[in-house]
């Protein structure tokens, strides 16, 4: 594809608008207090709309269409535990962060349980991050490929250095402002394509339902030897359930919302907890809309496609070609000049504004949680802006290796087998915050036996999953529930390791739920 004049001018433009973010504000860093976290005086509109940067990702605008173009709503329902996860964050979580005045989450976790215990926590965010942006990248270059032509090197280099420079230079100052703009874009370019849907359908809106109604489109389903069949409701460690996918958007958003270096720097962030606190609401007020947005457009892809069926998109419905290409086809194709460059960019502001917390985070927690609390200590913070500096250019370089790595292989062994890393090492997380939180006993000799037992549990897992164990010794629940057991399973068993261990109650002064200070942390 050739893109047009006007096409070429609107990416221009949206690049360009980015770098000169981070310009701007890399005049104010000249510590690391405005580096990481902003100088703390961020309103709460913005730290939302940041928030919402950073989850969507490039998952709103590829997989949520293709995923209800194909099949039907089913995976909009972990979603929906957003809001309960952000209340007991919002009054559970919250207070601890604000009122120790933390740049980093796992500051927390060495005062109660150790510095062994901070360490591996920030060990492994950084390694799962590490992964996570650079299968980002690499899917956002391949996307950015296929609507423009141009080489996916090309797509990663533009995409990766423009994230890094403007990460680099302006810090969370720029990471946040960007992210704000970034999800405005993503929002107008999904506009644009379902207006034009509803201009060319001949029943406009009302006939997106009129079709996709019958059909099961807007049910919760999975896709079953070719027809969509609805899931049950109750309660299965076996099967898909409604209340089931329920509980694993539970521990997933709890995860985000409890040890997500990325959410809770922006908790220490804001202004104050009550613009932390709404920030959190307004991140929930505007996701869930969002998410559904896009599910929604893809159900109208697909109804667009039964009306004026083309090859292509019947192929993404056989199988034939992933269902992942189906709304690139369609901005290619069916959006006028201008318009496409639109959609393009905000292809790319789904992918840059999770990029550039990542990048920003993996520093933060690099230089405060590694190289000034064991490595270098009582030197200038000048010496620290620089290094957290360096190391955001290190995670970036990183970042785009792994990605043109990805580029040259032919199979997926890199990208599951960092996968695999990253969920084995990562597991249990929310149930050690919750150990931490909600109880007054434990040290570092019960967490390890609790990460000990989780990370040997998901590891049987993934054998399970690969087929590599005998039939009598493969997991017999549905690997979806991995994370929930796991997460129980931390929880459990560093409870019974204090009681075993005798690592009894001790002074935790504003360390569990049981011991805080009840006055209103700033």
């Amino acid at each position: 594809m050739h893109l047009h004049v006007f096409d070429i001018v609107t990416l221009v433009t949206y690049f360009a608008a980015m770098a000169a973010v981070g310009i701007w504000f890399a005049r104010k860093n000249t510590n690391t207090e405005e580096y990481f976290v902003g100088g703390r005086s961020f309103p709460g509109w913005a730290i939302g709309l940041s928030l919402v940067g950073t989850s969507i990702s490039s998952v709103t605008f590829l997989a949520y269409p293709a995923d209800t173009y194909k099949t039907a709503w089913l995976r909009y329902i972990p979603n929906l535990a957003l809001p309960f996860a952000a209340l007991v964050a919002a009054y559970a979580f919250l207070p601890f962060f604000r009122r120790a005045k933390i740049t980093s989450a796992y500051e927390y976790l060495e005062s109660r349980f150790g510095p062994s215990v901070r360490v591996y926590a920030g060990c492994v965010y950084i390694v799962s991050q590490l992964v996570r942006t650079s299968i980002i990248l690499y899917l956002v270059a391949l996307l950015v490929h296929e609507m423009t032509g141009f080489s996916p090197i090309l797509c990663i280099l533009v995409s990766g250095l423009f994230t890094a420079f403007y990460t680099i230079t302006g810090g969370i100052d720029a990471v946040i402002w960007t992210d704000v703009a970034q999800t405005i874009i993503l929002v107008l370019g999904g506009v644009f394509c379902l207006g034009v849907i509803v201009f060319e359908l001949p029943g406009g809106f009302s006939q997106i339902f009129e079709v996709a109604v019958p059909e099961n489109k807007f049910s919760f389903s999975e896709l079953k030897d070719g027809s969509l069949q609805p899931v049950p409701w109750g309660f299965s460690l076996e099967k898909k359930t409604v209340l089931m996918m329920f509980f694993v958007g539970l521990t997933t958003w709890l995860r985000e919302y409890s040890s997500g270096q990325h959410v809770v720097q922006r908790y220490a962030a804001s202004k104050s907890l009550h613009e932390a606190r709404k920030a959190m609401w307004i991140s929930v007020v505007c996701s869930l809309p969002i998410w559904a947005f896009y599910m929604f457009l893809g159900t109208a892809l697909y109804v667009y496609f039964q009306v004026f069926p083309v090859p292509e998109a019947t192929e993404a419905l056989e199988g034939v070609r992933k269902a992942e290409q189906v709304l690139p086809f369609f901005v290619i194709h069916y959006l006028p000049p201008g318009v496409t460059g639109l959609v393009i960019a905000a292809a790319i502001a789904a992918a840059m504004s999770s990029l550039d917390s990542s990048i920003n985070s993996i520093s933060t927690i690099a230089v405060t949680d590694l190289y000034r609390r064991f490595y270098r200590r009582n030197l200038s913070d000048r010496h620290y802006l620089r290094v957290a500096q360096l190391l955001a250019c290190l995670a970036s370089a990183l970042m785009i290796g792994g990605a043109v790595i990805l580029t040259y292989l032919e199979t997926k062994t890199l990208q599951d087998t960092a996968l695999i890393l990253v969920s084995v090492l990562g597991g249990g997380l929310v149930g050690l915050y919750i150990f931490g939180f909600f109880t007054d006993r434990g040290d570092a000799r019960a967490v390890w036996w609790g990460l000990g037992c989780t990370i040997l549990f998901t590891g049987w897992t993934i054998f399970s999953s690969h087929g590599l164990l005998p039939k009598g010794l493969s997991a017999s629940f549905d690997l979806y529930y991995t994370a929930i057991l796991g997460n129980l399973l931390m929880f459990s068993v560093g409870f019974v390791a204090s009681v075993i261990l005798k690592t009894g109650s001790r002074k935790l002064k504003n360390l569990t739920v049981w011991q805080q200070d009840r006055s209103d942390p700033r």
